[in-house]
């Protein structure tokens, strides 16, 4: 799988095509610079509020600001503290009444400038907001330009789970500025590198064997390749959103490895102890391991797997968790908040091979308690 390229100076552009909401995702570098004239052609005459957590918007507030301003786009920011642990009550009812203080009316933007939490907390707020205000993502982080800037799940996390409360609401535009990804540490890198994986690993074998080639490449930034990835992940996406939006059916494969890693986000309360592509990296080991001890999978394509994972650092086990989990019920039971679930049944995304996962529905919970108990080492 070749990487293409772009036009000099033209970005990369992916369409999510959903009828009416329909809309651009696009990529290349120093795109928030453009960021004020492109919201001002989707809304002419729109006020626009930021809403960032504090570290980006140290670091990229007012680039954005500039943007908005030459464009002649009044607007404000509101910020909210960096973490996962913003996903809140407390921080979404600050977002929302600071919409409304500021007199952000439905015709207007709000725009999520940030990673995940950033995009899926202003995405939210602006989902509820008057009964809907529009808004724009510029994710900032690899994590966020692949996987959750594009679909339009927005929401916030609660004790019992991750994104257990939240809404569908499509972005109108999405500007994945690659440049941004520069102010990105290596552990950050490397946890959204998971979610590009995940992409060969649940449909596209080749760009899974592309990957294993050129991943090096996509860390350093060389040539065409780290866009190419990016592209190749979101094209992947929007597919799958484009034919199942609410995660009726098909959109469920997006979820490999999350069953696993949300419940070990949620024992690690949302902390720096595992990020969400760590936690993702461990499930998709997981799955594959469980696919292959009940027959779906050829281990050689779960050691392939488990192998790019580990080759770029990212952990792949649950002892590689730092600090103490629950046991395996506990972990079982924390499972058991999966949105997936349905009537009491779980269900886990499955893999046959590299390249072709599946929706496994009504999992026993003894056998996933056994599993878990024999890997707890």
């Amino acid at each position: 799988m070749p990487a293409t390229a772009a036009a000099e100076g033209t970005p990369r552009s992916v369409h999510v095509e959903l009828g009416a909401r329909s809309y651009e995702v696009l990529i290349g570098e120093d795109l928030l610079r453009s960021a004020g004239a492109r919201i001002a052609d989707l809304a002419p005459g729109a006020r626009a509020a930021i809403v960032a957590d504090a570290s980006v918007h140290a670091l990229h507030g007012t680039a954005l600001s500039a943007s908005l301003d030459e464009a002649g786009i009044a607007h404000v920011a509101i910020t909210v503290p960096a973490g996962e642990t913003s996903k809140c009550f407390a921080q979404l009812e600050r977002v929302v009444l600071a919409l409304i203080d500021a007199r952000i009316e439905r015709g207007d933007m709000v725009v999520a400038l940030g990673g995940g939490v950033a995009g899926d907390l202003a995405g939210f707020a602006a989902a509820i907001t008057r009964r809907g205000v529009r808004f724009v993502q510029i994710p900032t982080s690899l994590l966020a330009q692949v996987d959750s800037s594009i679909g339009g799940k927005t929401g916030i996390d609660v004790p019992q789970g991750k994104n257990l409360v939240g809404a569908f609401h499509q972005p109108s535009l999405v500007l994945a500025d690659t440049s941004l990804l520069e102010t990105l540490s290596q552990r950050q890198f490397r946890a959204g590198y998971a979610e590009i994986a995940k992409y060969g690993l649940l449909g596209d074998a080749g760009f899974f064997a592309w990957l294993e080639a050129n991943a090096a490449d996509v860390f350093s930034g060389t040539g065409s390749a780290r866009e190419h990835a990016i592209e190749t992940a979101c094209r992947g996406k929007a597919r799958i959103v484009a034919e199942d939006e609410l995660e009726g059916g098909v959109r469920a494969l997006l979820n490999l490895g999350h069953t696993f890693g949300h419940a070990l986000e949620s024992a690690t309360g949302y902390s720096e102890r595992l990020l969400h592509g760590e936690a993702v990296s461990i499930g998709i080991a997981l799955a594959f391991t469980y696919s292959v001890e009940h027959g779906t999978c050829p281990p050689q394509d779960a050691a392939r797997a488990i192998v790019h994972l580990e080759s770029v650092g990212l952990p792949t086990r649950l002892s590689q968790v730092p600090g103490e989990l629950p046991d395996a019920g506990g972990l079982l039971d924390l499972m058991k908040q999966d949105k997936k679930m349905s009537r009491g049944a779980m269900t886990l995304i499955l893999a046959r091979r590299i390249g072709d996962a599946y929706v496994a529905r009504n999992v026993d919970m003894a056998l996933i308690g056994d599993f878990l108990k024999r890997h707890m080492d």
